[in-house]
């Protein structure tokens, strides 16, 4: 069968000339060619896919770096392994405090009033053992419910009363800080009297060795808690849904999360994990003072940023978030190893937090 053109009655292609030449075209999938990327951009798109790598970076250099000063230029004992131990062990209770930390940034918010959650909790468990002789296995779980509810508290004045998550934890951390205040009289909960009454609370701080090093049970608290947040952000819907509303809110909800909900459960996940920090606080330094740890607030943001977690949400690393408290331990044993003034400890801390935010903006200018 064939068709003509302008009456003419010219034979033309016949149908079965078209099917012919579509068995010769080029049936390739489209594909997108990288070979063009420079080194650098390769570099940058494996680094924002990879935010562990970063703090994992600067971690590795950082010992290498202290290490060689202080086996040829300052002789000190920083590459013993009693030192490294000492300052995993130094940074646990920041570590702890920078998960619960973590997964508020995650959300594009932030949380000041960490800090002050923590100490009410291990107020509470050392007040109502020592001073209340209520047993240790309902003093625990008392303290974690207030921790997780004073979390809730934070995450309802957010999503209810639509304030920014800076001003309502600046509020709550004053709040915190005069429930503190008031609650304990201003009095310390001395090591005697844990260790008579109250043992229990003291577990984590226990202390063992392997080879030379010298570990705590909290140190491990703290790399199984980063293990069981990091499944819980990875492995689980509720994960998904809290790096959906930190990511893009709008387009989260229209996916339908509940985001109130999402964010009350994170602001009050964070209470219950200072809560945990708080027990292992308390077996760390042996006691508790009301006005104890009061730079872990800025110390857990350190650590959180340096980390690699986006402080504008939706990209977050629990193993970077360890690291980055282990990156502080290791800056300031160093510095002050080597000799170094503790104002320019401050100032070689505060220019390393300023380089990882900038990294993390050349980072997502990476993805646009």
């Amino acid at each position: 069968m064939s068709t003509s053109a302008s009456g003419t009655g010219s034979p033309t292609k016949t149908i079965s000339d078209f099917e012919a030449s579509l068995e010769q075209a080029d049936k390739a999938v489209a594909a997108f060619d990288e070979s063009h990327q420079s080194l650098l951009q390769r570099a940058r798109g494996f680094l924002r896919e990879n935010p562990t790598a970063i703090p994992a970076i600067i971690l590795i250099s950082s010992v290498l770096v202290f290490g060689f000063i202080a086996t040829f230029i300052v002789p000190n004992n920083f590459m013993t392994a009693n030192t490294l131990s000492l300052i995993l062990k130094q940074v646990t209770v920041v570590g702890i405090v920078a998960i619960a930390q973590t997964l508020v940034i995650l959300t594009a918010g932030i949380d000041l009033s960490v800090g002050a959650m923590l100490v009410i909790c291990a107020m509470i468990m050392g007040r109502l053992t020592t001073l209340q002789d209520m047993p240790v296995a309902f003093a625990i779980p008392i303290a974690l419910a207030f921790g997780t509810g004073m979390g809730a508290i934070n995450g309802i004045l957010v999503t209810k009363a639509r304030i920014p998550p800076f001003i309502v934890t600046l509020g709550t951390l004053y709040i915190f800080n005069a429930l503190k205040l008031w609650y304990t009289g201003s009095e310390s909960v001395r090591p005697a009297a844990l260790t008579e009454k109250a043992p229990g609370l003291l577990w984590f701080g226990q202390a063992f060795n392997i080879g030379s090093a010298n570990f705590i049970y909290g140190s491990f608290a703290l790399i199984a808690l980063a293990v069981v947040v990091w499944y819980m952000l990875n492995r689980t819907a509720w994960g998904r849904h809290v790096t959906a509303v930190g990511d893009d809110p709008d387009a989260a909800m229209l996916s339908g999360v509940r985001l109130d909900r999402t964010l009350i459960s994170v602001y009050a996940l964070a209470g219950l994990i200072c809560g945990f920090g708080a027990w292992v606080a308390i077996g760390r330094v042996g006691s508790m003072s009301p006005i104890a740890f009061e730079t872990v607030n800025l110390d857990s943001i350190t650590a959180v940023v340096i980390g690699g977690t986006s402080l504008f949400g939706g990209r977050a690393s629990i193993a970077g978030s360890v690291l980055g408290a282990i990156i502080v331990g290791v800056f300031f044993t160093g510095l002050a190893l080597v000799g170094v003034e503790s104002y320019w400890q401050w100032f070689a801390m505060g220019c390393l937090v300023i380089g990882a935010v900038a990294t993390d903006q050349w980072l997502r200018r990476a993805a646009q």
